[in-house]
């Protein structure tokens, strides 16, 4: 009888000492997903690489947003700048070797191949015009679009 009693204070004991050790517990924090967008890129990758800028525009067929991405950017093109949206399914080869692992994904690029600016996601018309801008000549954005930058 002594060791069932013993034995029921140990279960006892333990069942507390979990219960306060869970109580004081801190929940882990939800992790945060980090997309990578490339600081470089090898012009000769893509369209016009003599172009002084590259608006490459990384989308999907599945994804409803690109379209919406792509279009605004395709009003950049001009002799300075060209676009080039590289949907996934034509041009997996370029989506893989930069690492892209969301879309839409838009880059800003110069001519030595550099990132400038980038968007993940949807951006406004107004953002991407500001942002060109900005790459195209340091200073020029307002500071209240500055706000806006990435």
């Amino acid at each position: 009888m002594a060791r069932v009693l013993i034995a029921l204070v140990i279960v006892v004991v333990a069942a507390g000492v979990a219960y306060v050790v869970q109580r004081r517990r801190v929940p882990d924090a939800p992790t945060q997903r980090r997309y990578h967008v490339p600081e470089q890129l090898d012009r000769s990758d893509f369209a016009r690489p003599d172009a002084p800028w590259l608006v490459a525009v990384f989308t999907s067929q599945t994804c409803d947003m690109c379209a919406q991405v792509a279009g605004k950017a395709a009003v950049l093109e001009s002799d300075d700048v060209a676009v080039q949206t590289l949907e996934f399914t034509q041009r997996r080869d370029l989506h893989e070797r930069y690492r892209i692992d969301a879309v839409p994904t838009l880059l800003i690029v110069d001519a030595i191949g550099v990132t400038r600016h980038s968007f993940l996601g949807p951006m406004t018309a107004t953002d991407l015009w500001a942002a060109v801008a900005e790459a195209r000549e340091p200073g020029s954005t307002p500071d209240s679009c500055a706000d806006h930058a990435h």
